[in-house]
C-alpha cells in the first residue's frame, strides 16, 4: 500500500470518528496541555518540524546502540524525547488510539534494549514509530481542518459528565481508548483504576435501562469490566492483547448504543 493511499484511508478513520467526537475530549496529559492544543492550525510548522526533529531523534539513538552497544545510549532518552514536544499533547487530546501505538513503540526500543534484543530487532519498532508519527501527524493535520470549521470543540481540563444513555456509551468507549493509551505508557495502576473508574461511574449509570433491553449483553459487559480487561493488564499481556480486548467491548458497546437509543425514542414516541 503506498504512503498516499495510506495516508487516505487513516483520514477516512479519522474523519467517521469525527461524528462521535473522538478526536476532540476531556484529555489528562502528563504534563500541561497549553492552549496550543485548540489552535492546531496555527501550529503545523512546529509539529511538522517536531516530527522531523523526533524522526532524527530515534533513529540516531537506534543507531548508536546498533555501533556501540546498550552502554552508548541512555534509554531514559527515549521518552524524553516524545515528552519535550508539543505534538505529544496535540495528538493526545486528538485521536488518542494512535497515541497509544506511539508509546507501545517506544517502549519496544526501550525494553528491547534492555532486555539485549538485536539492533535489527530493534530497529523495527523505531521504523513503525517513525511511520506512527507521520499517520498522527496527518491525524492532527485533519483535526486543525475539522477545528478551524468549527466541527471540533475546544479541548476542556474540566469534565462535563454525559446525561443522556447514547452519550454515555460514547464516553465509556473514549475512556476505554484512554486506558490502552495508558497501558501502552506502562501505567499499569493508572490503568486498571480507569477501567474500575469507567465501570463504576459510567456503565453503572446505564445497566438498568440496558438490562430491560439485552441482560446477556450486560452480563458479557460486566465480565469485560471486572474480569477480563482488568487481568490482562494486570497479567502484563501485551498492548495488542489489551487492545483486542478493548475493542472487542467497543463493538459490544455499539450494540448497547443502538439498543439504547431505540428504546429512548420509542419513550418519545409514546409520549
Amino acid at each position: 500500500m503506498s504512503s498516499y493511499t495510506s495516508y487516505k484511508s487513516l483520514c477516512a478513520a479519522v474523519a467517521l470518528g469525527l461524528s462521535i467526537a473522538s478526536l476532540s475530549f476531556t484529555a489528562q496529559a502528563n504534563g500541561e496541555i497549553t492552549d496550543q492544543v485548540n489552535h492546531l492550525k496555527a501550529h503545523l510548522d512546529e509539529y511538522n518540524e517536531e516530527v522531523t526533529w523526533l524522526e532524527d531523534k530515534y533513529d540516531g539513538f537506534v543507531t548508536r546502540y546498533e555501533e556501540n552497544g546498550a552502554e552508548a545510549v541512555d534509554t531514559q532518552e527515549l521518552i524524553d524525547y516524545w515528552e519535550e514536544v508539543n505534538f505529544h499533547s496535540a495528538i493526545e487530546t486528538q485521536y488518542i488510539p494512535l497515541y497509544a501505538t506511539i508509546w507501545q513503540n517506544i517502549y519496544g526500543i526501550k525494553t528491547g534494549i534492555e532486555n539485549g534484543a538485536s539492533a535489527k530487532e530493534v530497529r523495527q519498532y523505531q521504523q513503525t514509530l517513525t511511520k506512527t508519527f507521520w499517520q498522527a501527524l496527518g491525524a492532527v493535520k485533519l483535526a486543525a481542518h475539522y477545528q478551524d470549521k468549527g466541527v471540533i470543540g475546544k479541548v476542556k481540563t474540566t469534565e462535563k459528565a454525559p446525561t443522556t444513555a447514547p452519550e454515555i456509551v460514547a464516553d465509556i468507549e473514549k475512556r476505554l481508548d484512554k486506558v490502552v493509551a495508558k497501558y501502552a505508557e506502562q501505567l499499569k495502576e493508572v490503568a486498571t483504576t480507569m477501567v474500575h473508574d469507567t465501570y463504576m461511574e459510567r456503565f453503572e449509570g446505564i445497566e438498568g435501562a440496558l438490562i430491560e433491553q439485552d441482560a446477556s449483553l450486560v452480563e458479557a459487559l460486566e465480565k469485560d469490566f471486572n474480569v477480563t480487561l482488568p487481568q490482562a493488564i494486570e497479567s502484563g499481556k501485551s498492548v495488542d492483547d489489551v487492545r483486542g480486548i478493548v475493542e472487542a467491548m467497543k463493538q459490544k458497546l455499539s450494540k448497547a448504543q443502538t439498543l439504547l437509543k431505540k428504546a429512548e425514542q420509542n419513550r418519545k414516541d409514546v409520549f
